[in-house]
């Protein structure tokens, strides 16, 4: 409900800054830079990341539109979603590139980056009771990342919490040549 009530009052204010200044021309240009303020504002609150300048506002109104989708191994629509489904789809609809179809698949794409290195839109790795690489998550700042959890589906969670940090393996750039969506 908390979530409902933010997004309506983001809404509104966004709306009512537009609807004061269409009659000035000249004032639209800044008016759209300070609606962009506006949702980094907003995404750094709810998200509790401190956006910059050169944060994608587009990685986090995805991630925030995916956060409590439920979990289903090898779902990758809003009914159900796994974590290298939600990975695919955040990578094709904010980054528009082709990413592989599982966390293994995945971590091939990739450039290993330190743990003190990581971007936002990089892509986090664990080996969860497991040699092979089980799960995958997208870094999108302060030491948190986006996942699917298949206990409680897509959400936002701490690299610092104990659970992430035992089974963290690594933290991974996509490489230059990862195909682009057509």
């Amino acid at each position: 409900m908390k979530k409902l009530s933010l997004a309506i009052a983001l809404i509104l204010s966004i709306l009512s800054t537009q609807a004061q200044t269409k009659s000035i021309p000249s004032i639209q240009a800044t008016e759209t830079e300070e609606d962009k303020g506006l949702a980094k504002d907003y995404f750094s609150q709810i998200m509790g990341v401190a956006m910059s300048a050169t944060s994608n506002v587009k990685l986090f109104q995805f991630v925030y539109d995916w956060i409590g989708t439920p979990y289903h191994l090898g779902g990758d629509t809003k009914r159900g979603i796994d974590c290298s489904g939600f990975a695919y789809q955040l990578y094709s609809k904010v980054f528009d590139t082709a990413i592989g179809n599982n966390s293994r698949n995945i971590f091939s794409m990739v450039n290993p980056v330190g743990k003190e290195e990581l971007k936002e839109g990089d892509l986090v790795f664990f080996k969860i009771h497991s040699r092979a690489i089980t799960h995958v998550g997208v870094y999108i700042g302060n030491g948190k990342f986006a996942h699917a959890s298949s206990s409680k589906g897509v959400m936002v969670s701490y690299l610092a919490d104990p659970y992430w940090t035992r089974y963290y393996y690594k933290g991974g750039r996509l490489l230059a040549e990862a195909p682009q969506n057509n």
